[in-house]
C-alpha cells in the first residue's frame, strides 16, 4: 500500500539548451521532464528562459505524428515555467517542442522526446469494457468519457473512455470521493469522507482542475460549514457550491416513547461560497412535521434520506428521497415545495408507473424528469422519464426502460441520456455500468473493481484541451 504513494523520481530528463536570446532567437536555458504530482498520466515540463517570455508546449504521440498536436496551457511571462501535459497514455512515446513568445514573436525549439511509464499496478485492470458490436454505439459516446469515483480511502476519481482505458485520475489520501461532479468550469467538485463515515456522507469539499490543481478545499468547521454533507455536490456558479446536509434537530420524543432530548436527522439544501459562508439554506423540517410519522422512533436516525439534488430548467430544485420514495420540486428562493411525485405525492401518477427509491433525479436534454429507479418493490431496476405538467398538475410517462433482472441494483445508481435512443445506467452494487437502448437491450457494459455511486458521461468537447481521444 505504501509503495504506491512513494515519490516517483524514476523519470526526470534534464535537457540543457544554452543559446543566445533575443526577440528573434530562442531563449530557453534548460528543460526538465517528470510526472506532475506523481501522476503517471500527467507530465510536467519545467522550462527556464534567460529572459522573460511566455511559454507553452506542443506535443504528440510519436506513432501518429504531429498532425494531431496537443498544446499545454500558456504560462505567464517570466523566466521559470511549469507546463502540465494532459491526455497522456501509459507506456507511449511522445515528441514535443517548447514554444516561447516574446513581444508577440514566437520561437519553437527543436523536437524532443519522452516515454510515459506504465500505470502503477494498483491502477491497472480497474475497468473492463464489453462491446460486442461497436458500430451500434452512438458516435458521441465513443468520443466521450466517463467519470467514476472510489469512495473508500485512498480515494480516486477516474475518467475512462468507452474501451475501458483509464485516461485521467486523481488520488486523495485519508478520504474517499463520496460523490463527484464535472462542472462547466472544467473542474471536478467532490464530497470527501473517511471510511468510517456513511456511504455517501462526508465532511470536506474538494474542487480540482483537470491538471490536478486544487481550486477549493473546505473542511467541516470552516465558516458556516458546520454540518455533515452527503449525496450531492453542485457548482452553481464560480462562487456558489450547492450540497445536501444532515439537519439534526433535538426534539422531545417522550410522548411517543423516546427521550427528552432525542435527535431527528432530516435533510436540507445548503449553498456556500468558496470560503464556507452560507448563502442560502432550506430543510425538510420547513415542510414536514416529523411527529406525524407513526414510525418516527424507527426512522429518526435517517428520517428522510435525500439522495440527489439538481436544478430544473427554471432554476428551482429537484430533490429525491430514498425513504419515502418521492421526488420534490422546491422553490430556490422561497423554499416552498411546488410539487411532490411518487407514493403519496401531490400529482397523480400514470397507471403502472410506481417507483421506489429513485436516484440521480434530474431534467434531461429533452426536458423530462429522469431518474434511476432501484425498483426494490419489484426486484427489478429501471429508468424513468416523465413529462411534468405543472399547470395541469399532471404527470405523463415519456418512457420507462426496464433493465435486465440479472443486473438488479437495490441501492445507489444513476441514469443519464446519451442521445435520443440510448441511456447510460450505473448499477452500483453490481459494479457495472451499461449503455442501453429504450427497449432495455444492452449495447455496452463496463465492469469496475469499485462500486461507483454514479457514472457520469462527459462529452469530448467539454474536456478539450485537456483530454482527447
Amino acid at each position: 500500500m505504501i509503495k504506491r504513494f512513494l515519490s516517483k523520481t524514476l523519470f526526470v530528463l534534464p535537457l540543457l539548451v544554452l543559446m543566445g536570446c533575443s526577440n528573434k532567437s530562442n531563449c530557453i536555458k534548460n528543460i526538465s521532464v517528470g510526472t506532475h504530482s506523481n501522476n503517471e498520466l500527467k507530465i510536467q515540463i519545467d522550462v527556464t528562459t534567460s529572459t522573460d517570455a511566455k511559454v507553452y508546449v506542443e506535443y504528440w504521440r510519436e506513432a501518429i505524428g504531429s498532425k494531431d498536436k496537443m498544446s499545454s496551457m500558456i504560462s505567464p511571462s517570466g523566466k521559470k515555467h511549469s507546463l502540465v501535459l494532459c491526455s497522456i497514455r501509459p507506456e507511449t512515446k511522445y515528441n514535443y517542442q517548447v514554444v516561447t513568445v516574446q513581444d508577440d514573436v514566437k520561437n519553437t525549439s527543436k523536437v524532443y522526446a519522452f516515454k510515459s511509464r506504465q500505470l502503477p499496478e494498483w491502477l491497472q485492470k480497474q475497468f473492463k469494457a464489453n462491446c460486442p458490436k461497436p458500430k451500434l454505439l452512438p458516435e458521441n459516446f465513443k468520443k466521450g468519457f466517463l467519470l467514476l469515483s472510489k469512495r473508500e480511502t485512498p480515494g480516486v476519481a477516474y475518467i475512462v473512455d468507452y474501451k475501458g482505458n483509464l485516461r485521467w485520475y486523481h488520488t486523495v489520501e485519508g478520504t474517499g470521493f463520496k460523490v463527484s461532479c464535472f462542472t462547466d468550469d472544467q473542474s471536478i467538485i467532490s464530497i470527501l469522507g473517511k471510511n468510517d463515515e456513511p456511504t455517501s456522507y462526508g465532511s470536506e469539499i474538494l474542487e480540482i482542475n483537470l491538471q490536478g490543481d486544487t481550486l477549493t478545499h473546505l473542511k467541516k468547521g470552516q465558516g458556516d460549514f458546520k454540518q455533515v454533507i452527503h449525496h450531492e455536490i453542485i457548482k452553481k456558479s464560480t462562487n456558489e457550491i450547492v450540497t445536501l446536509f444532515v439537519d439534526e434537530r433535538i426534539t422531545d420524543l417522550t410522548a411517543i416513547g423516546g427521550k427528552k432530548k432525542d435527535t431527528i436527522n432530516g435533510d436540507g439544501i445548503i449553498i456556500l461560497d468558496k470560503k464556507g459562508k452560507q448563502l442560502w439554506k432550506w430543510s425538510v423540517f420547513d415542510d414536514l412535521d416529523p411527529m406525524k410519522d407513526k414510525a418516527l422512533l424507527k426512522t429518526k436516525k435517517d428520517w428522510m434520506h435525500a439522495n440527489s439534488l439538481n436544478y430544473d430548467k427554471d432554476g428551482n430544485f429537484i430533490i429525491s428521497f430514498y425513504n419515502n420514495g418521492q421526488i420534490w420540486k422546491v422553490d430556490a428562493k422561497t423554499g416552498k415545495v411546488i410539487w411532490k411525485i411518487g407514493k403519496g405525492g401531490t400529482m397523480k401518477m400514470p397507471v403502472n408507473c410506481s417507483f421506489s427509491q429513485a436516484h440521480a433525479a434530474h431534467i434531461n436534454e429533452e426536458g423530462s424528469l429522469m431518474f434511476f429507479d432501484n425498483g426494490v418493490d419489484k426486484k427489478q431496476s429501471s429508468i424513468f422519464a416523465f413529462k411534468v405538467d405543472e399547470k395541469g398538475n399532471a404527470i405523463k410517462l415519456d418512457y420507462q426502460v426496464k433493465l435486465p433482472k440479472e443486473i438488479y441494483n437495490d441501492r445507489m445508481g444513476s441514469a443519464y441520456r446519451i442521445d435520443a435512443a440510448t441511456i447510460l445506467a450505473c448499477c452500483s452494487k453490481r459494479h457495472i455500468t451499461v449503455l442501453t437502448n429504450k427497449q432495455g437491450v444492452l449495447l455496452w457494459a463496463l465492469e469496475s473493481e469499485i462500486p461507483p455511486y454514479r457514472t457520469k458521461f462527459i462529452p469530448e468537447d467539454k474536456l478539450k484541451p485537456f483530454l482527447f481521444n
